[in-house]
This record gives C-alpha cells, structure tokens and sequence, in this order.
C-alpha cells in the first residue's frame, strides 16, 4: 500500500505539472495565440480564414476547434476512467495521452497558413492530451495525501507548473524576441521552434512522476468481464454515489458554471490584449508572465486562507473578484490598465485553479480506490464548462464582432456559479446539524 504524505511521491506528482504547465502557457496563452493571430490577419482577407471550406473569424475558429477538442474529452474520459480504475492502470493512460499531447505540440512545428488545416488539428490533439493527462493526475491526489494535506499538495503541483512554465517560457521569449542572436532570418521560425521545445520539454520531465508514481489499484478486479462494460458499470456506480452526496453534488454544480468563466478568460486573455488593445507580442508575453508568477503568490495564498476561513467562503470571495474582472475587461482601453488587469487575474487564476481542485478532493468519500472515475466527474464537469464558454465567448464575438461583449457575458456564469457556492454553504451547514443531531 503506497504510504500518503510521502515527500518523494509528492514531489514527484508535482513534476507532472511543471512538464505538462509548458503547454498551457505557452500554447494556450502566450506564443501560439500570437503567431496564430498574425499569419491567419492578411490584407486580402483581413482576419477571416478559410477552413474546411467555411470561412470564419480566426480567433472564433481557435475557440471552435478547443471547444470541439474539449468536447471529445468529455465524451472520451467518463469510459476511460471508469476502466483506468477497474484495472489500476490510471499511469498508462496519463503517459498516453502525454505522448499524444507532446508529439502534437511538436507537429506544430510544421504549422504555417498554408496548412492551417494540420495545424489545427495539431492544436486540438495537444488540448485533448494535456486535458485527459491532467485529469489521471489529479486523480492521484486523494491516494498521496491526506485530507489534511490536500489543500498545501495542490498547491504544490500548481506553484511547480507556474514556475516550470515560466522558465521554459523565458527560453522561448529569447528566442521570440531576439532571433538575430542566433541568425534566424525566417519570422515564423522562433515561434515554430517554441511549439517544438514544448512538445521536448512535456515528454521529457513527465518520465520523473511516470519513474515514481504508483500505477494504482484495480477495482472489482477479480470480476471477469468484459473491460468496456466493466468501466460503464463503475461509472454508473460513481454516478449513484454522487447523487447521494449532497455537498458534493452542489459543489460540482457550483464548480460548473464559475469554470465556464475561469477557463474561458484564461484561453481567450492573449487574443483579447491583441485585438482590442492592440498589444504587441512582446507585451502579450510579459502580461501572461506577470499572471504566471502571479499565480504562484495565489495559489500558496488562497490555500493559507482556506485554512482559515474555510475551502467555500473563499471561493466565494474569489468568484466575485472574477466577476469585477468580467466587467472591467469590458471598459478596459489601455495597456497600463490592462498590467493591472493582469495582476488580478494571475492572483485569483492561480487560487481558484489550485482550491477547486483540492476542494473535490475534500468532498470524496477518504476511503475510496475508483479516484480516476471520481476525478472523470470533475475534469468532465470542467471540459464541458470551457466547451460553453468558448462556445458562448466566440458566438458573441461573431455576432457583435467585439471580444469586449464576450467578456461581459461571462459574468452571467460567474453570478450563477456564486449563487450556487452560496447555496453549498447551506447544504454543507445542515449536513453538519445532521450529524450533530446523529451523534448526541
């Protein structure tokens, strides 16, 4: 039986997110956004590209292929899972869709206009690899640490992939800004070798927590049936169980609609500062640097402070800072303005991210094996939030044709998300009358 709390193992969970966090700044945030904004803009078509044979707007169709990436990984992992558990083989999995992430983050090596078509398909096996990856390593959560722990752990992992990221990113901004150190005459190159170094430095790290991670353990292991119908079977039965806990049925309600918000800004936030602002890339990479160290105070505070005030209330705080930050981005018209922005955001992206999870992991029954299929709930739950809220936040800027409007819609989901925490203080405060009452 793996031992919880063990440092080796936590650190080594840790460095999953320092491996695979490269993608997530680089690709979803920062480089790729950039240079997919400035070779899909051309004077003959302005900022409509050709795909498929349909036009559409270029940021639009980036939104469009993640949500449709997204969308496959809520219909793929509920199956995946549920088998991962029924055999304990939750690491092969998360190695597999490693590979299929940092192999796709290299294909975008090969990406230029002339083959938008690869390299969106590249773009969208990347997201489907980090985002099923990630949901096996939240998995391990539970089996490494103790309830106690939970909350410092998670914030462990994150503060590793923020600063993993960063570093890896300042190797990719030298080579973005100052190509001529190294006789790089091609402009589309520096960008090309980022995605390249990417997909390197993702499978590279990642074989440390794949040395040391325990593979996991079967669940009704000694049923002999057929694999599929085993993982549906386990599936349907965390669903039950789900139904039967109040706290953590409303918390994933609650969790739904504020990640519908959190992630939508998080992959939109690049796009944003270049078309409406009309930032630079060199700025667009210092903002998204500034949020990623940011987000290191963040998740470190936000775990401080839950062990103060309790994991819900300072969702709830959090929240809505978010929805000042919705209605801000609104009226926002200038770079400073939007430094400041950033900084706000980076403090609450980092704590909601980091709280959230080890709040889910709170509400778990402590005693359970099937953690993948659990976890399936929670990634599931957030990959269709990002699917509607890319979804909304791209249907908007086609129909207004303002990112600006977009960004006030999301604080539509944010209020609800805020009304349902409010209501998840309730239901856990009877819960906690109930066993008061059970116990005297």
């Amino acid at each position: 039986m793996q031992t919880k709390n063990n440092p080796k193992t936590i650190q080594a969970w840790a460095m999953f997110d320092w491996a695979n966090s490269a993608y997530n700044l680089v690709i979803t945030s920062t480089i790729f956004p950039a240079y997919y904004t400035a070779i899909t803009k051309t004077e003959a078509n302005g900022d409509k590209v050709t795909f498929l044979g349909h036009k559409f707007v270029n940021t639009a169709l980036a939104d469009y292929v993640l949500a449709a990436a997204y969308m496959i990984v809520v219909l793929l992992l509920p199956i995946l899972t549920s088998i991962a558990d029924y055999r304990g083989n939750k690491k092969s999995y998360m190695q597999l869709f490693t590979w299929i992430g940092g192999l796709a983050c290299c294909g975008l090596y090969f990406f230029k206009l002339d083959t938008l078509e690869f390299g969106m398909l590249c773009f969208a096996l990347a997201a489907i690899g980090y985002c099923s990856g990630a949901v096996f390593y939240n998995s391990y959560l539970p089996q490494i640490a103790t309830l106690d722990k939970q909350d410092a752990v998670s914030a462990k992992g994150f503060t590793y992939g923020y600063v993993g990221s960063v570093l890896l990113q300042i190797i990719c901004f030298i080579f973005v800004l100052r190509p001529e150190w190294f006789g790089i005459s091609d402009g589309s190159f520096p960008a090309r070798l980022s995605f390249l170094l990417v997909g390197i430095w993702w499978l590279g790290f990642a074989q440390i927590p794949f040395y040391k991670l325990p593979k996991g353990v079967p669940n009704n292991a000694s049923q002999r049936q057929n694999v599929i119908a085993g993982g549906f079977k386990e599936l349907g039965h965390v669903w039950h169980q789900i139904q039967a806990m109040p706290v953590l049925k409303r918390y994933l309600s609650a969790f739904f609609f504020y990640s519908m918000g959190v992630q939508t800004i998080m992959l939109v936030a690049t796009g944003f500062a270049a078309k409406e602002l009309k930032l630079p890339a060199e700025s667009l990479i210092a903002i998204i640097l500034i949020i990623q160290l940011v987000a290191i105070g963040g998740a470190a505070l936000m775990s401080k402070l839950s062990s103060i005030y309790g994991n819900v209330r300072v969702l709830i705080g959090v929240v809505m800072i978010w929805i000042g930050v919705c209605i801000t981005a609104y009226f926002i018209q200038t770079a400073v303005q939007f430094y400041l922005l950033a900084v706000v955001v980076g403090l609450v992206m980092g704590g909601i991210q980091s709280l959230s999870r080890s709040t889910y992991s709170k509400f778990l029954p402590q005693n359970i094996t099937d953690t993948a299929s659990y976890f399936s709930f929670y990634d599931v739950t957030e990959k269709l939030a990002i699917v509607i809220g890319l979804f909304t936040f791209g249907f908007v800027e086609s129909l207004t044709h303002s990112m600006r409007n977009s960004a006030l819609v999301l604080t539509v989901f944010f209020i609800a998300g805020l009304l349902l925490l409010f209501l998840l203080l309730s239901t856990q405060k009877r819960q906690a009358e109930t066993v008061a009452v059970s116990a005297q």
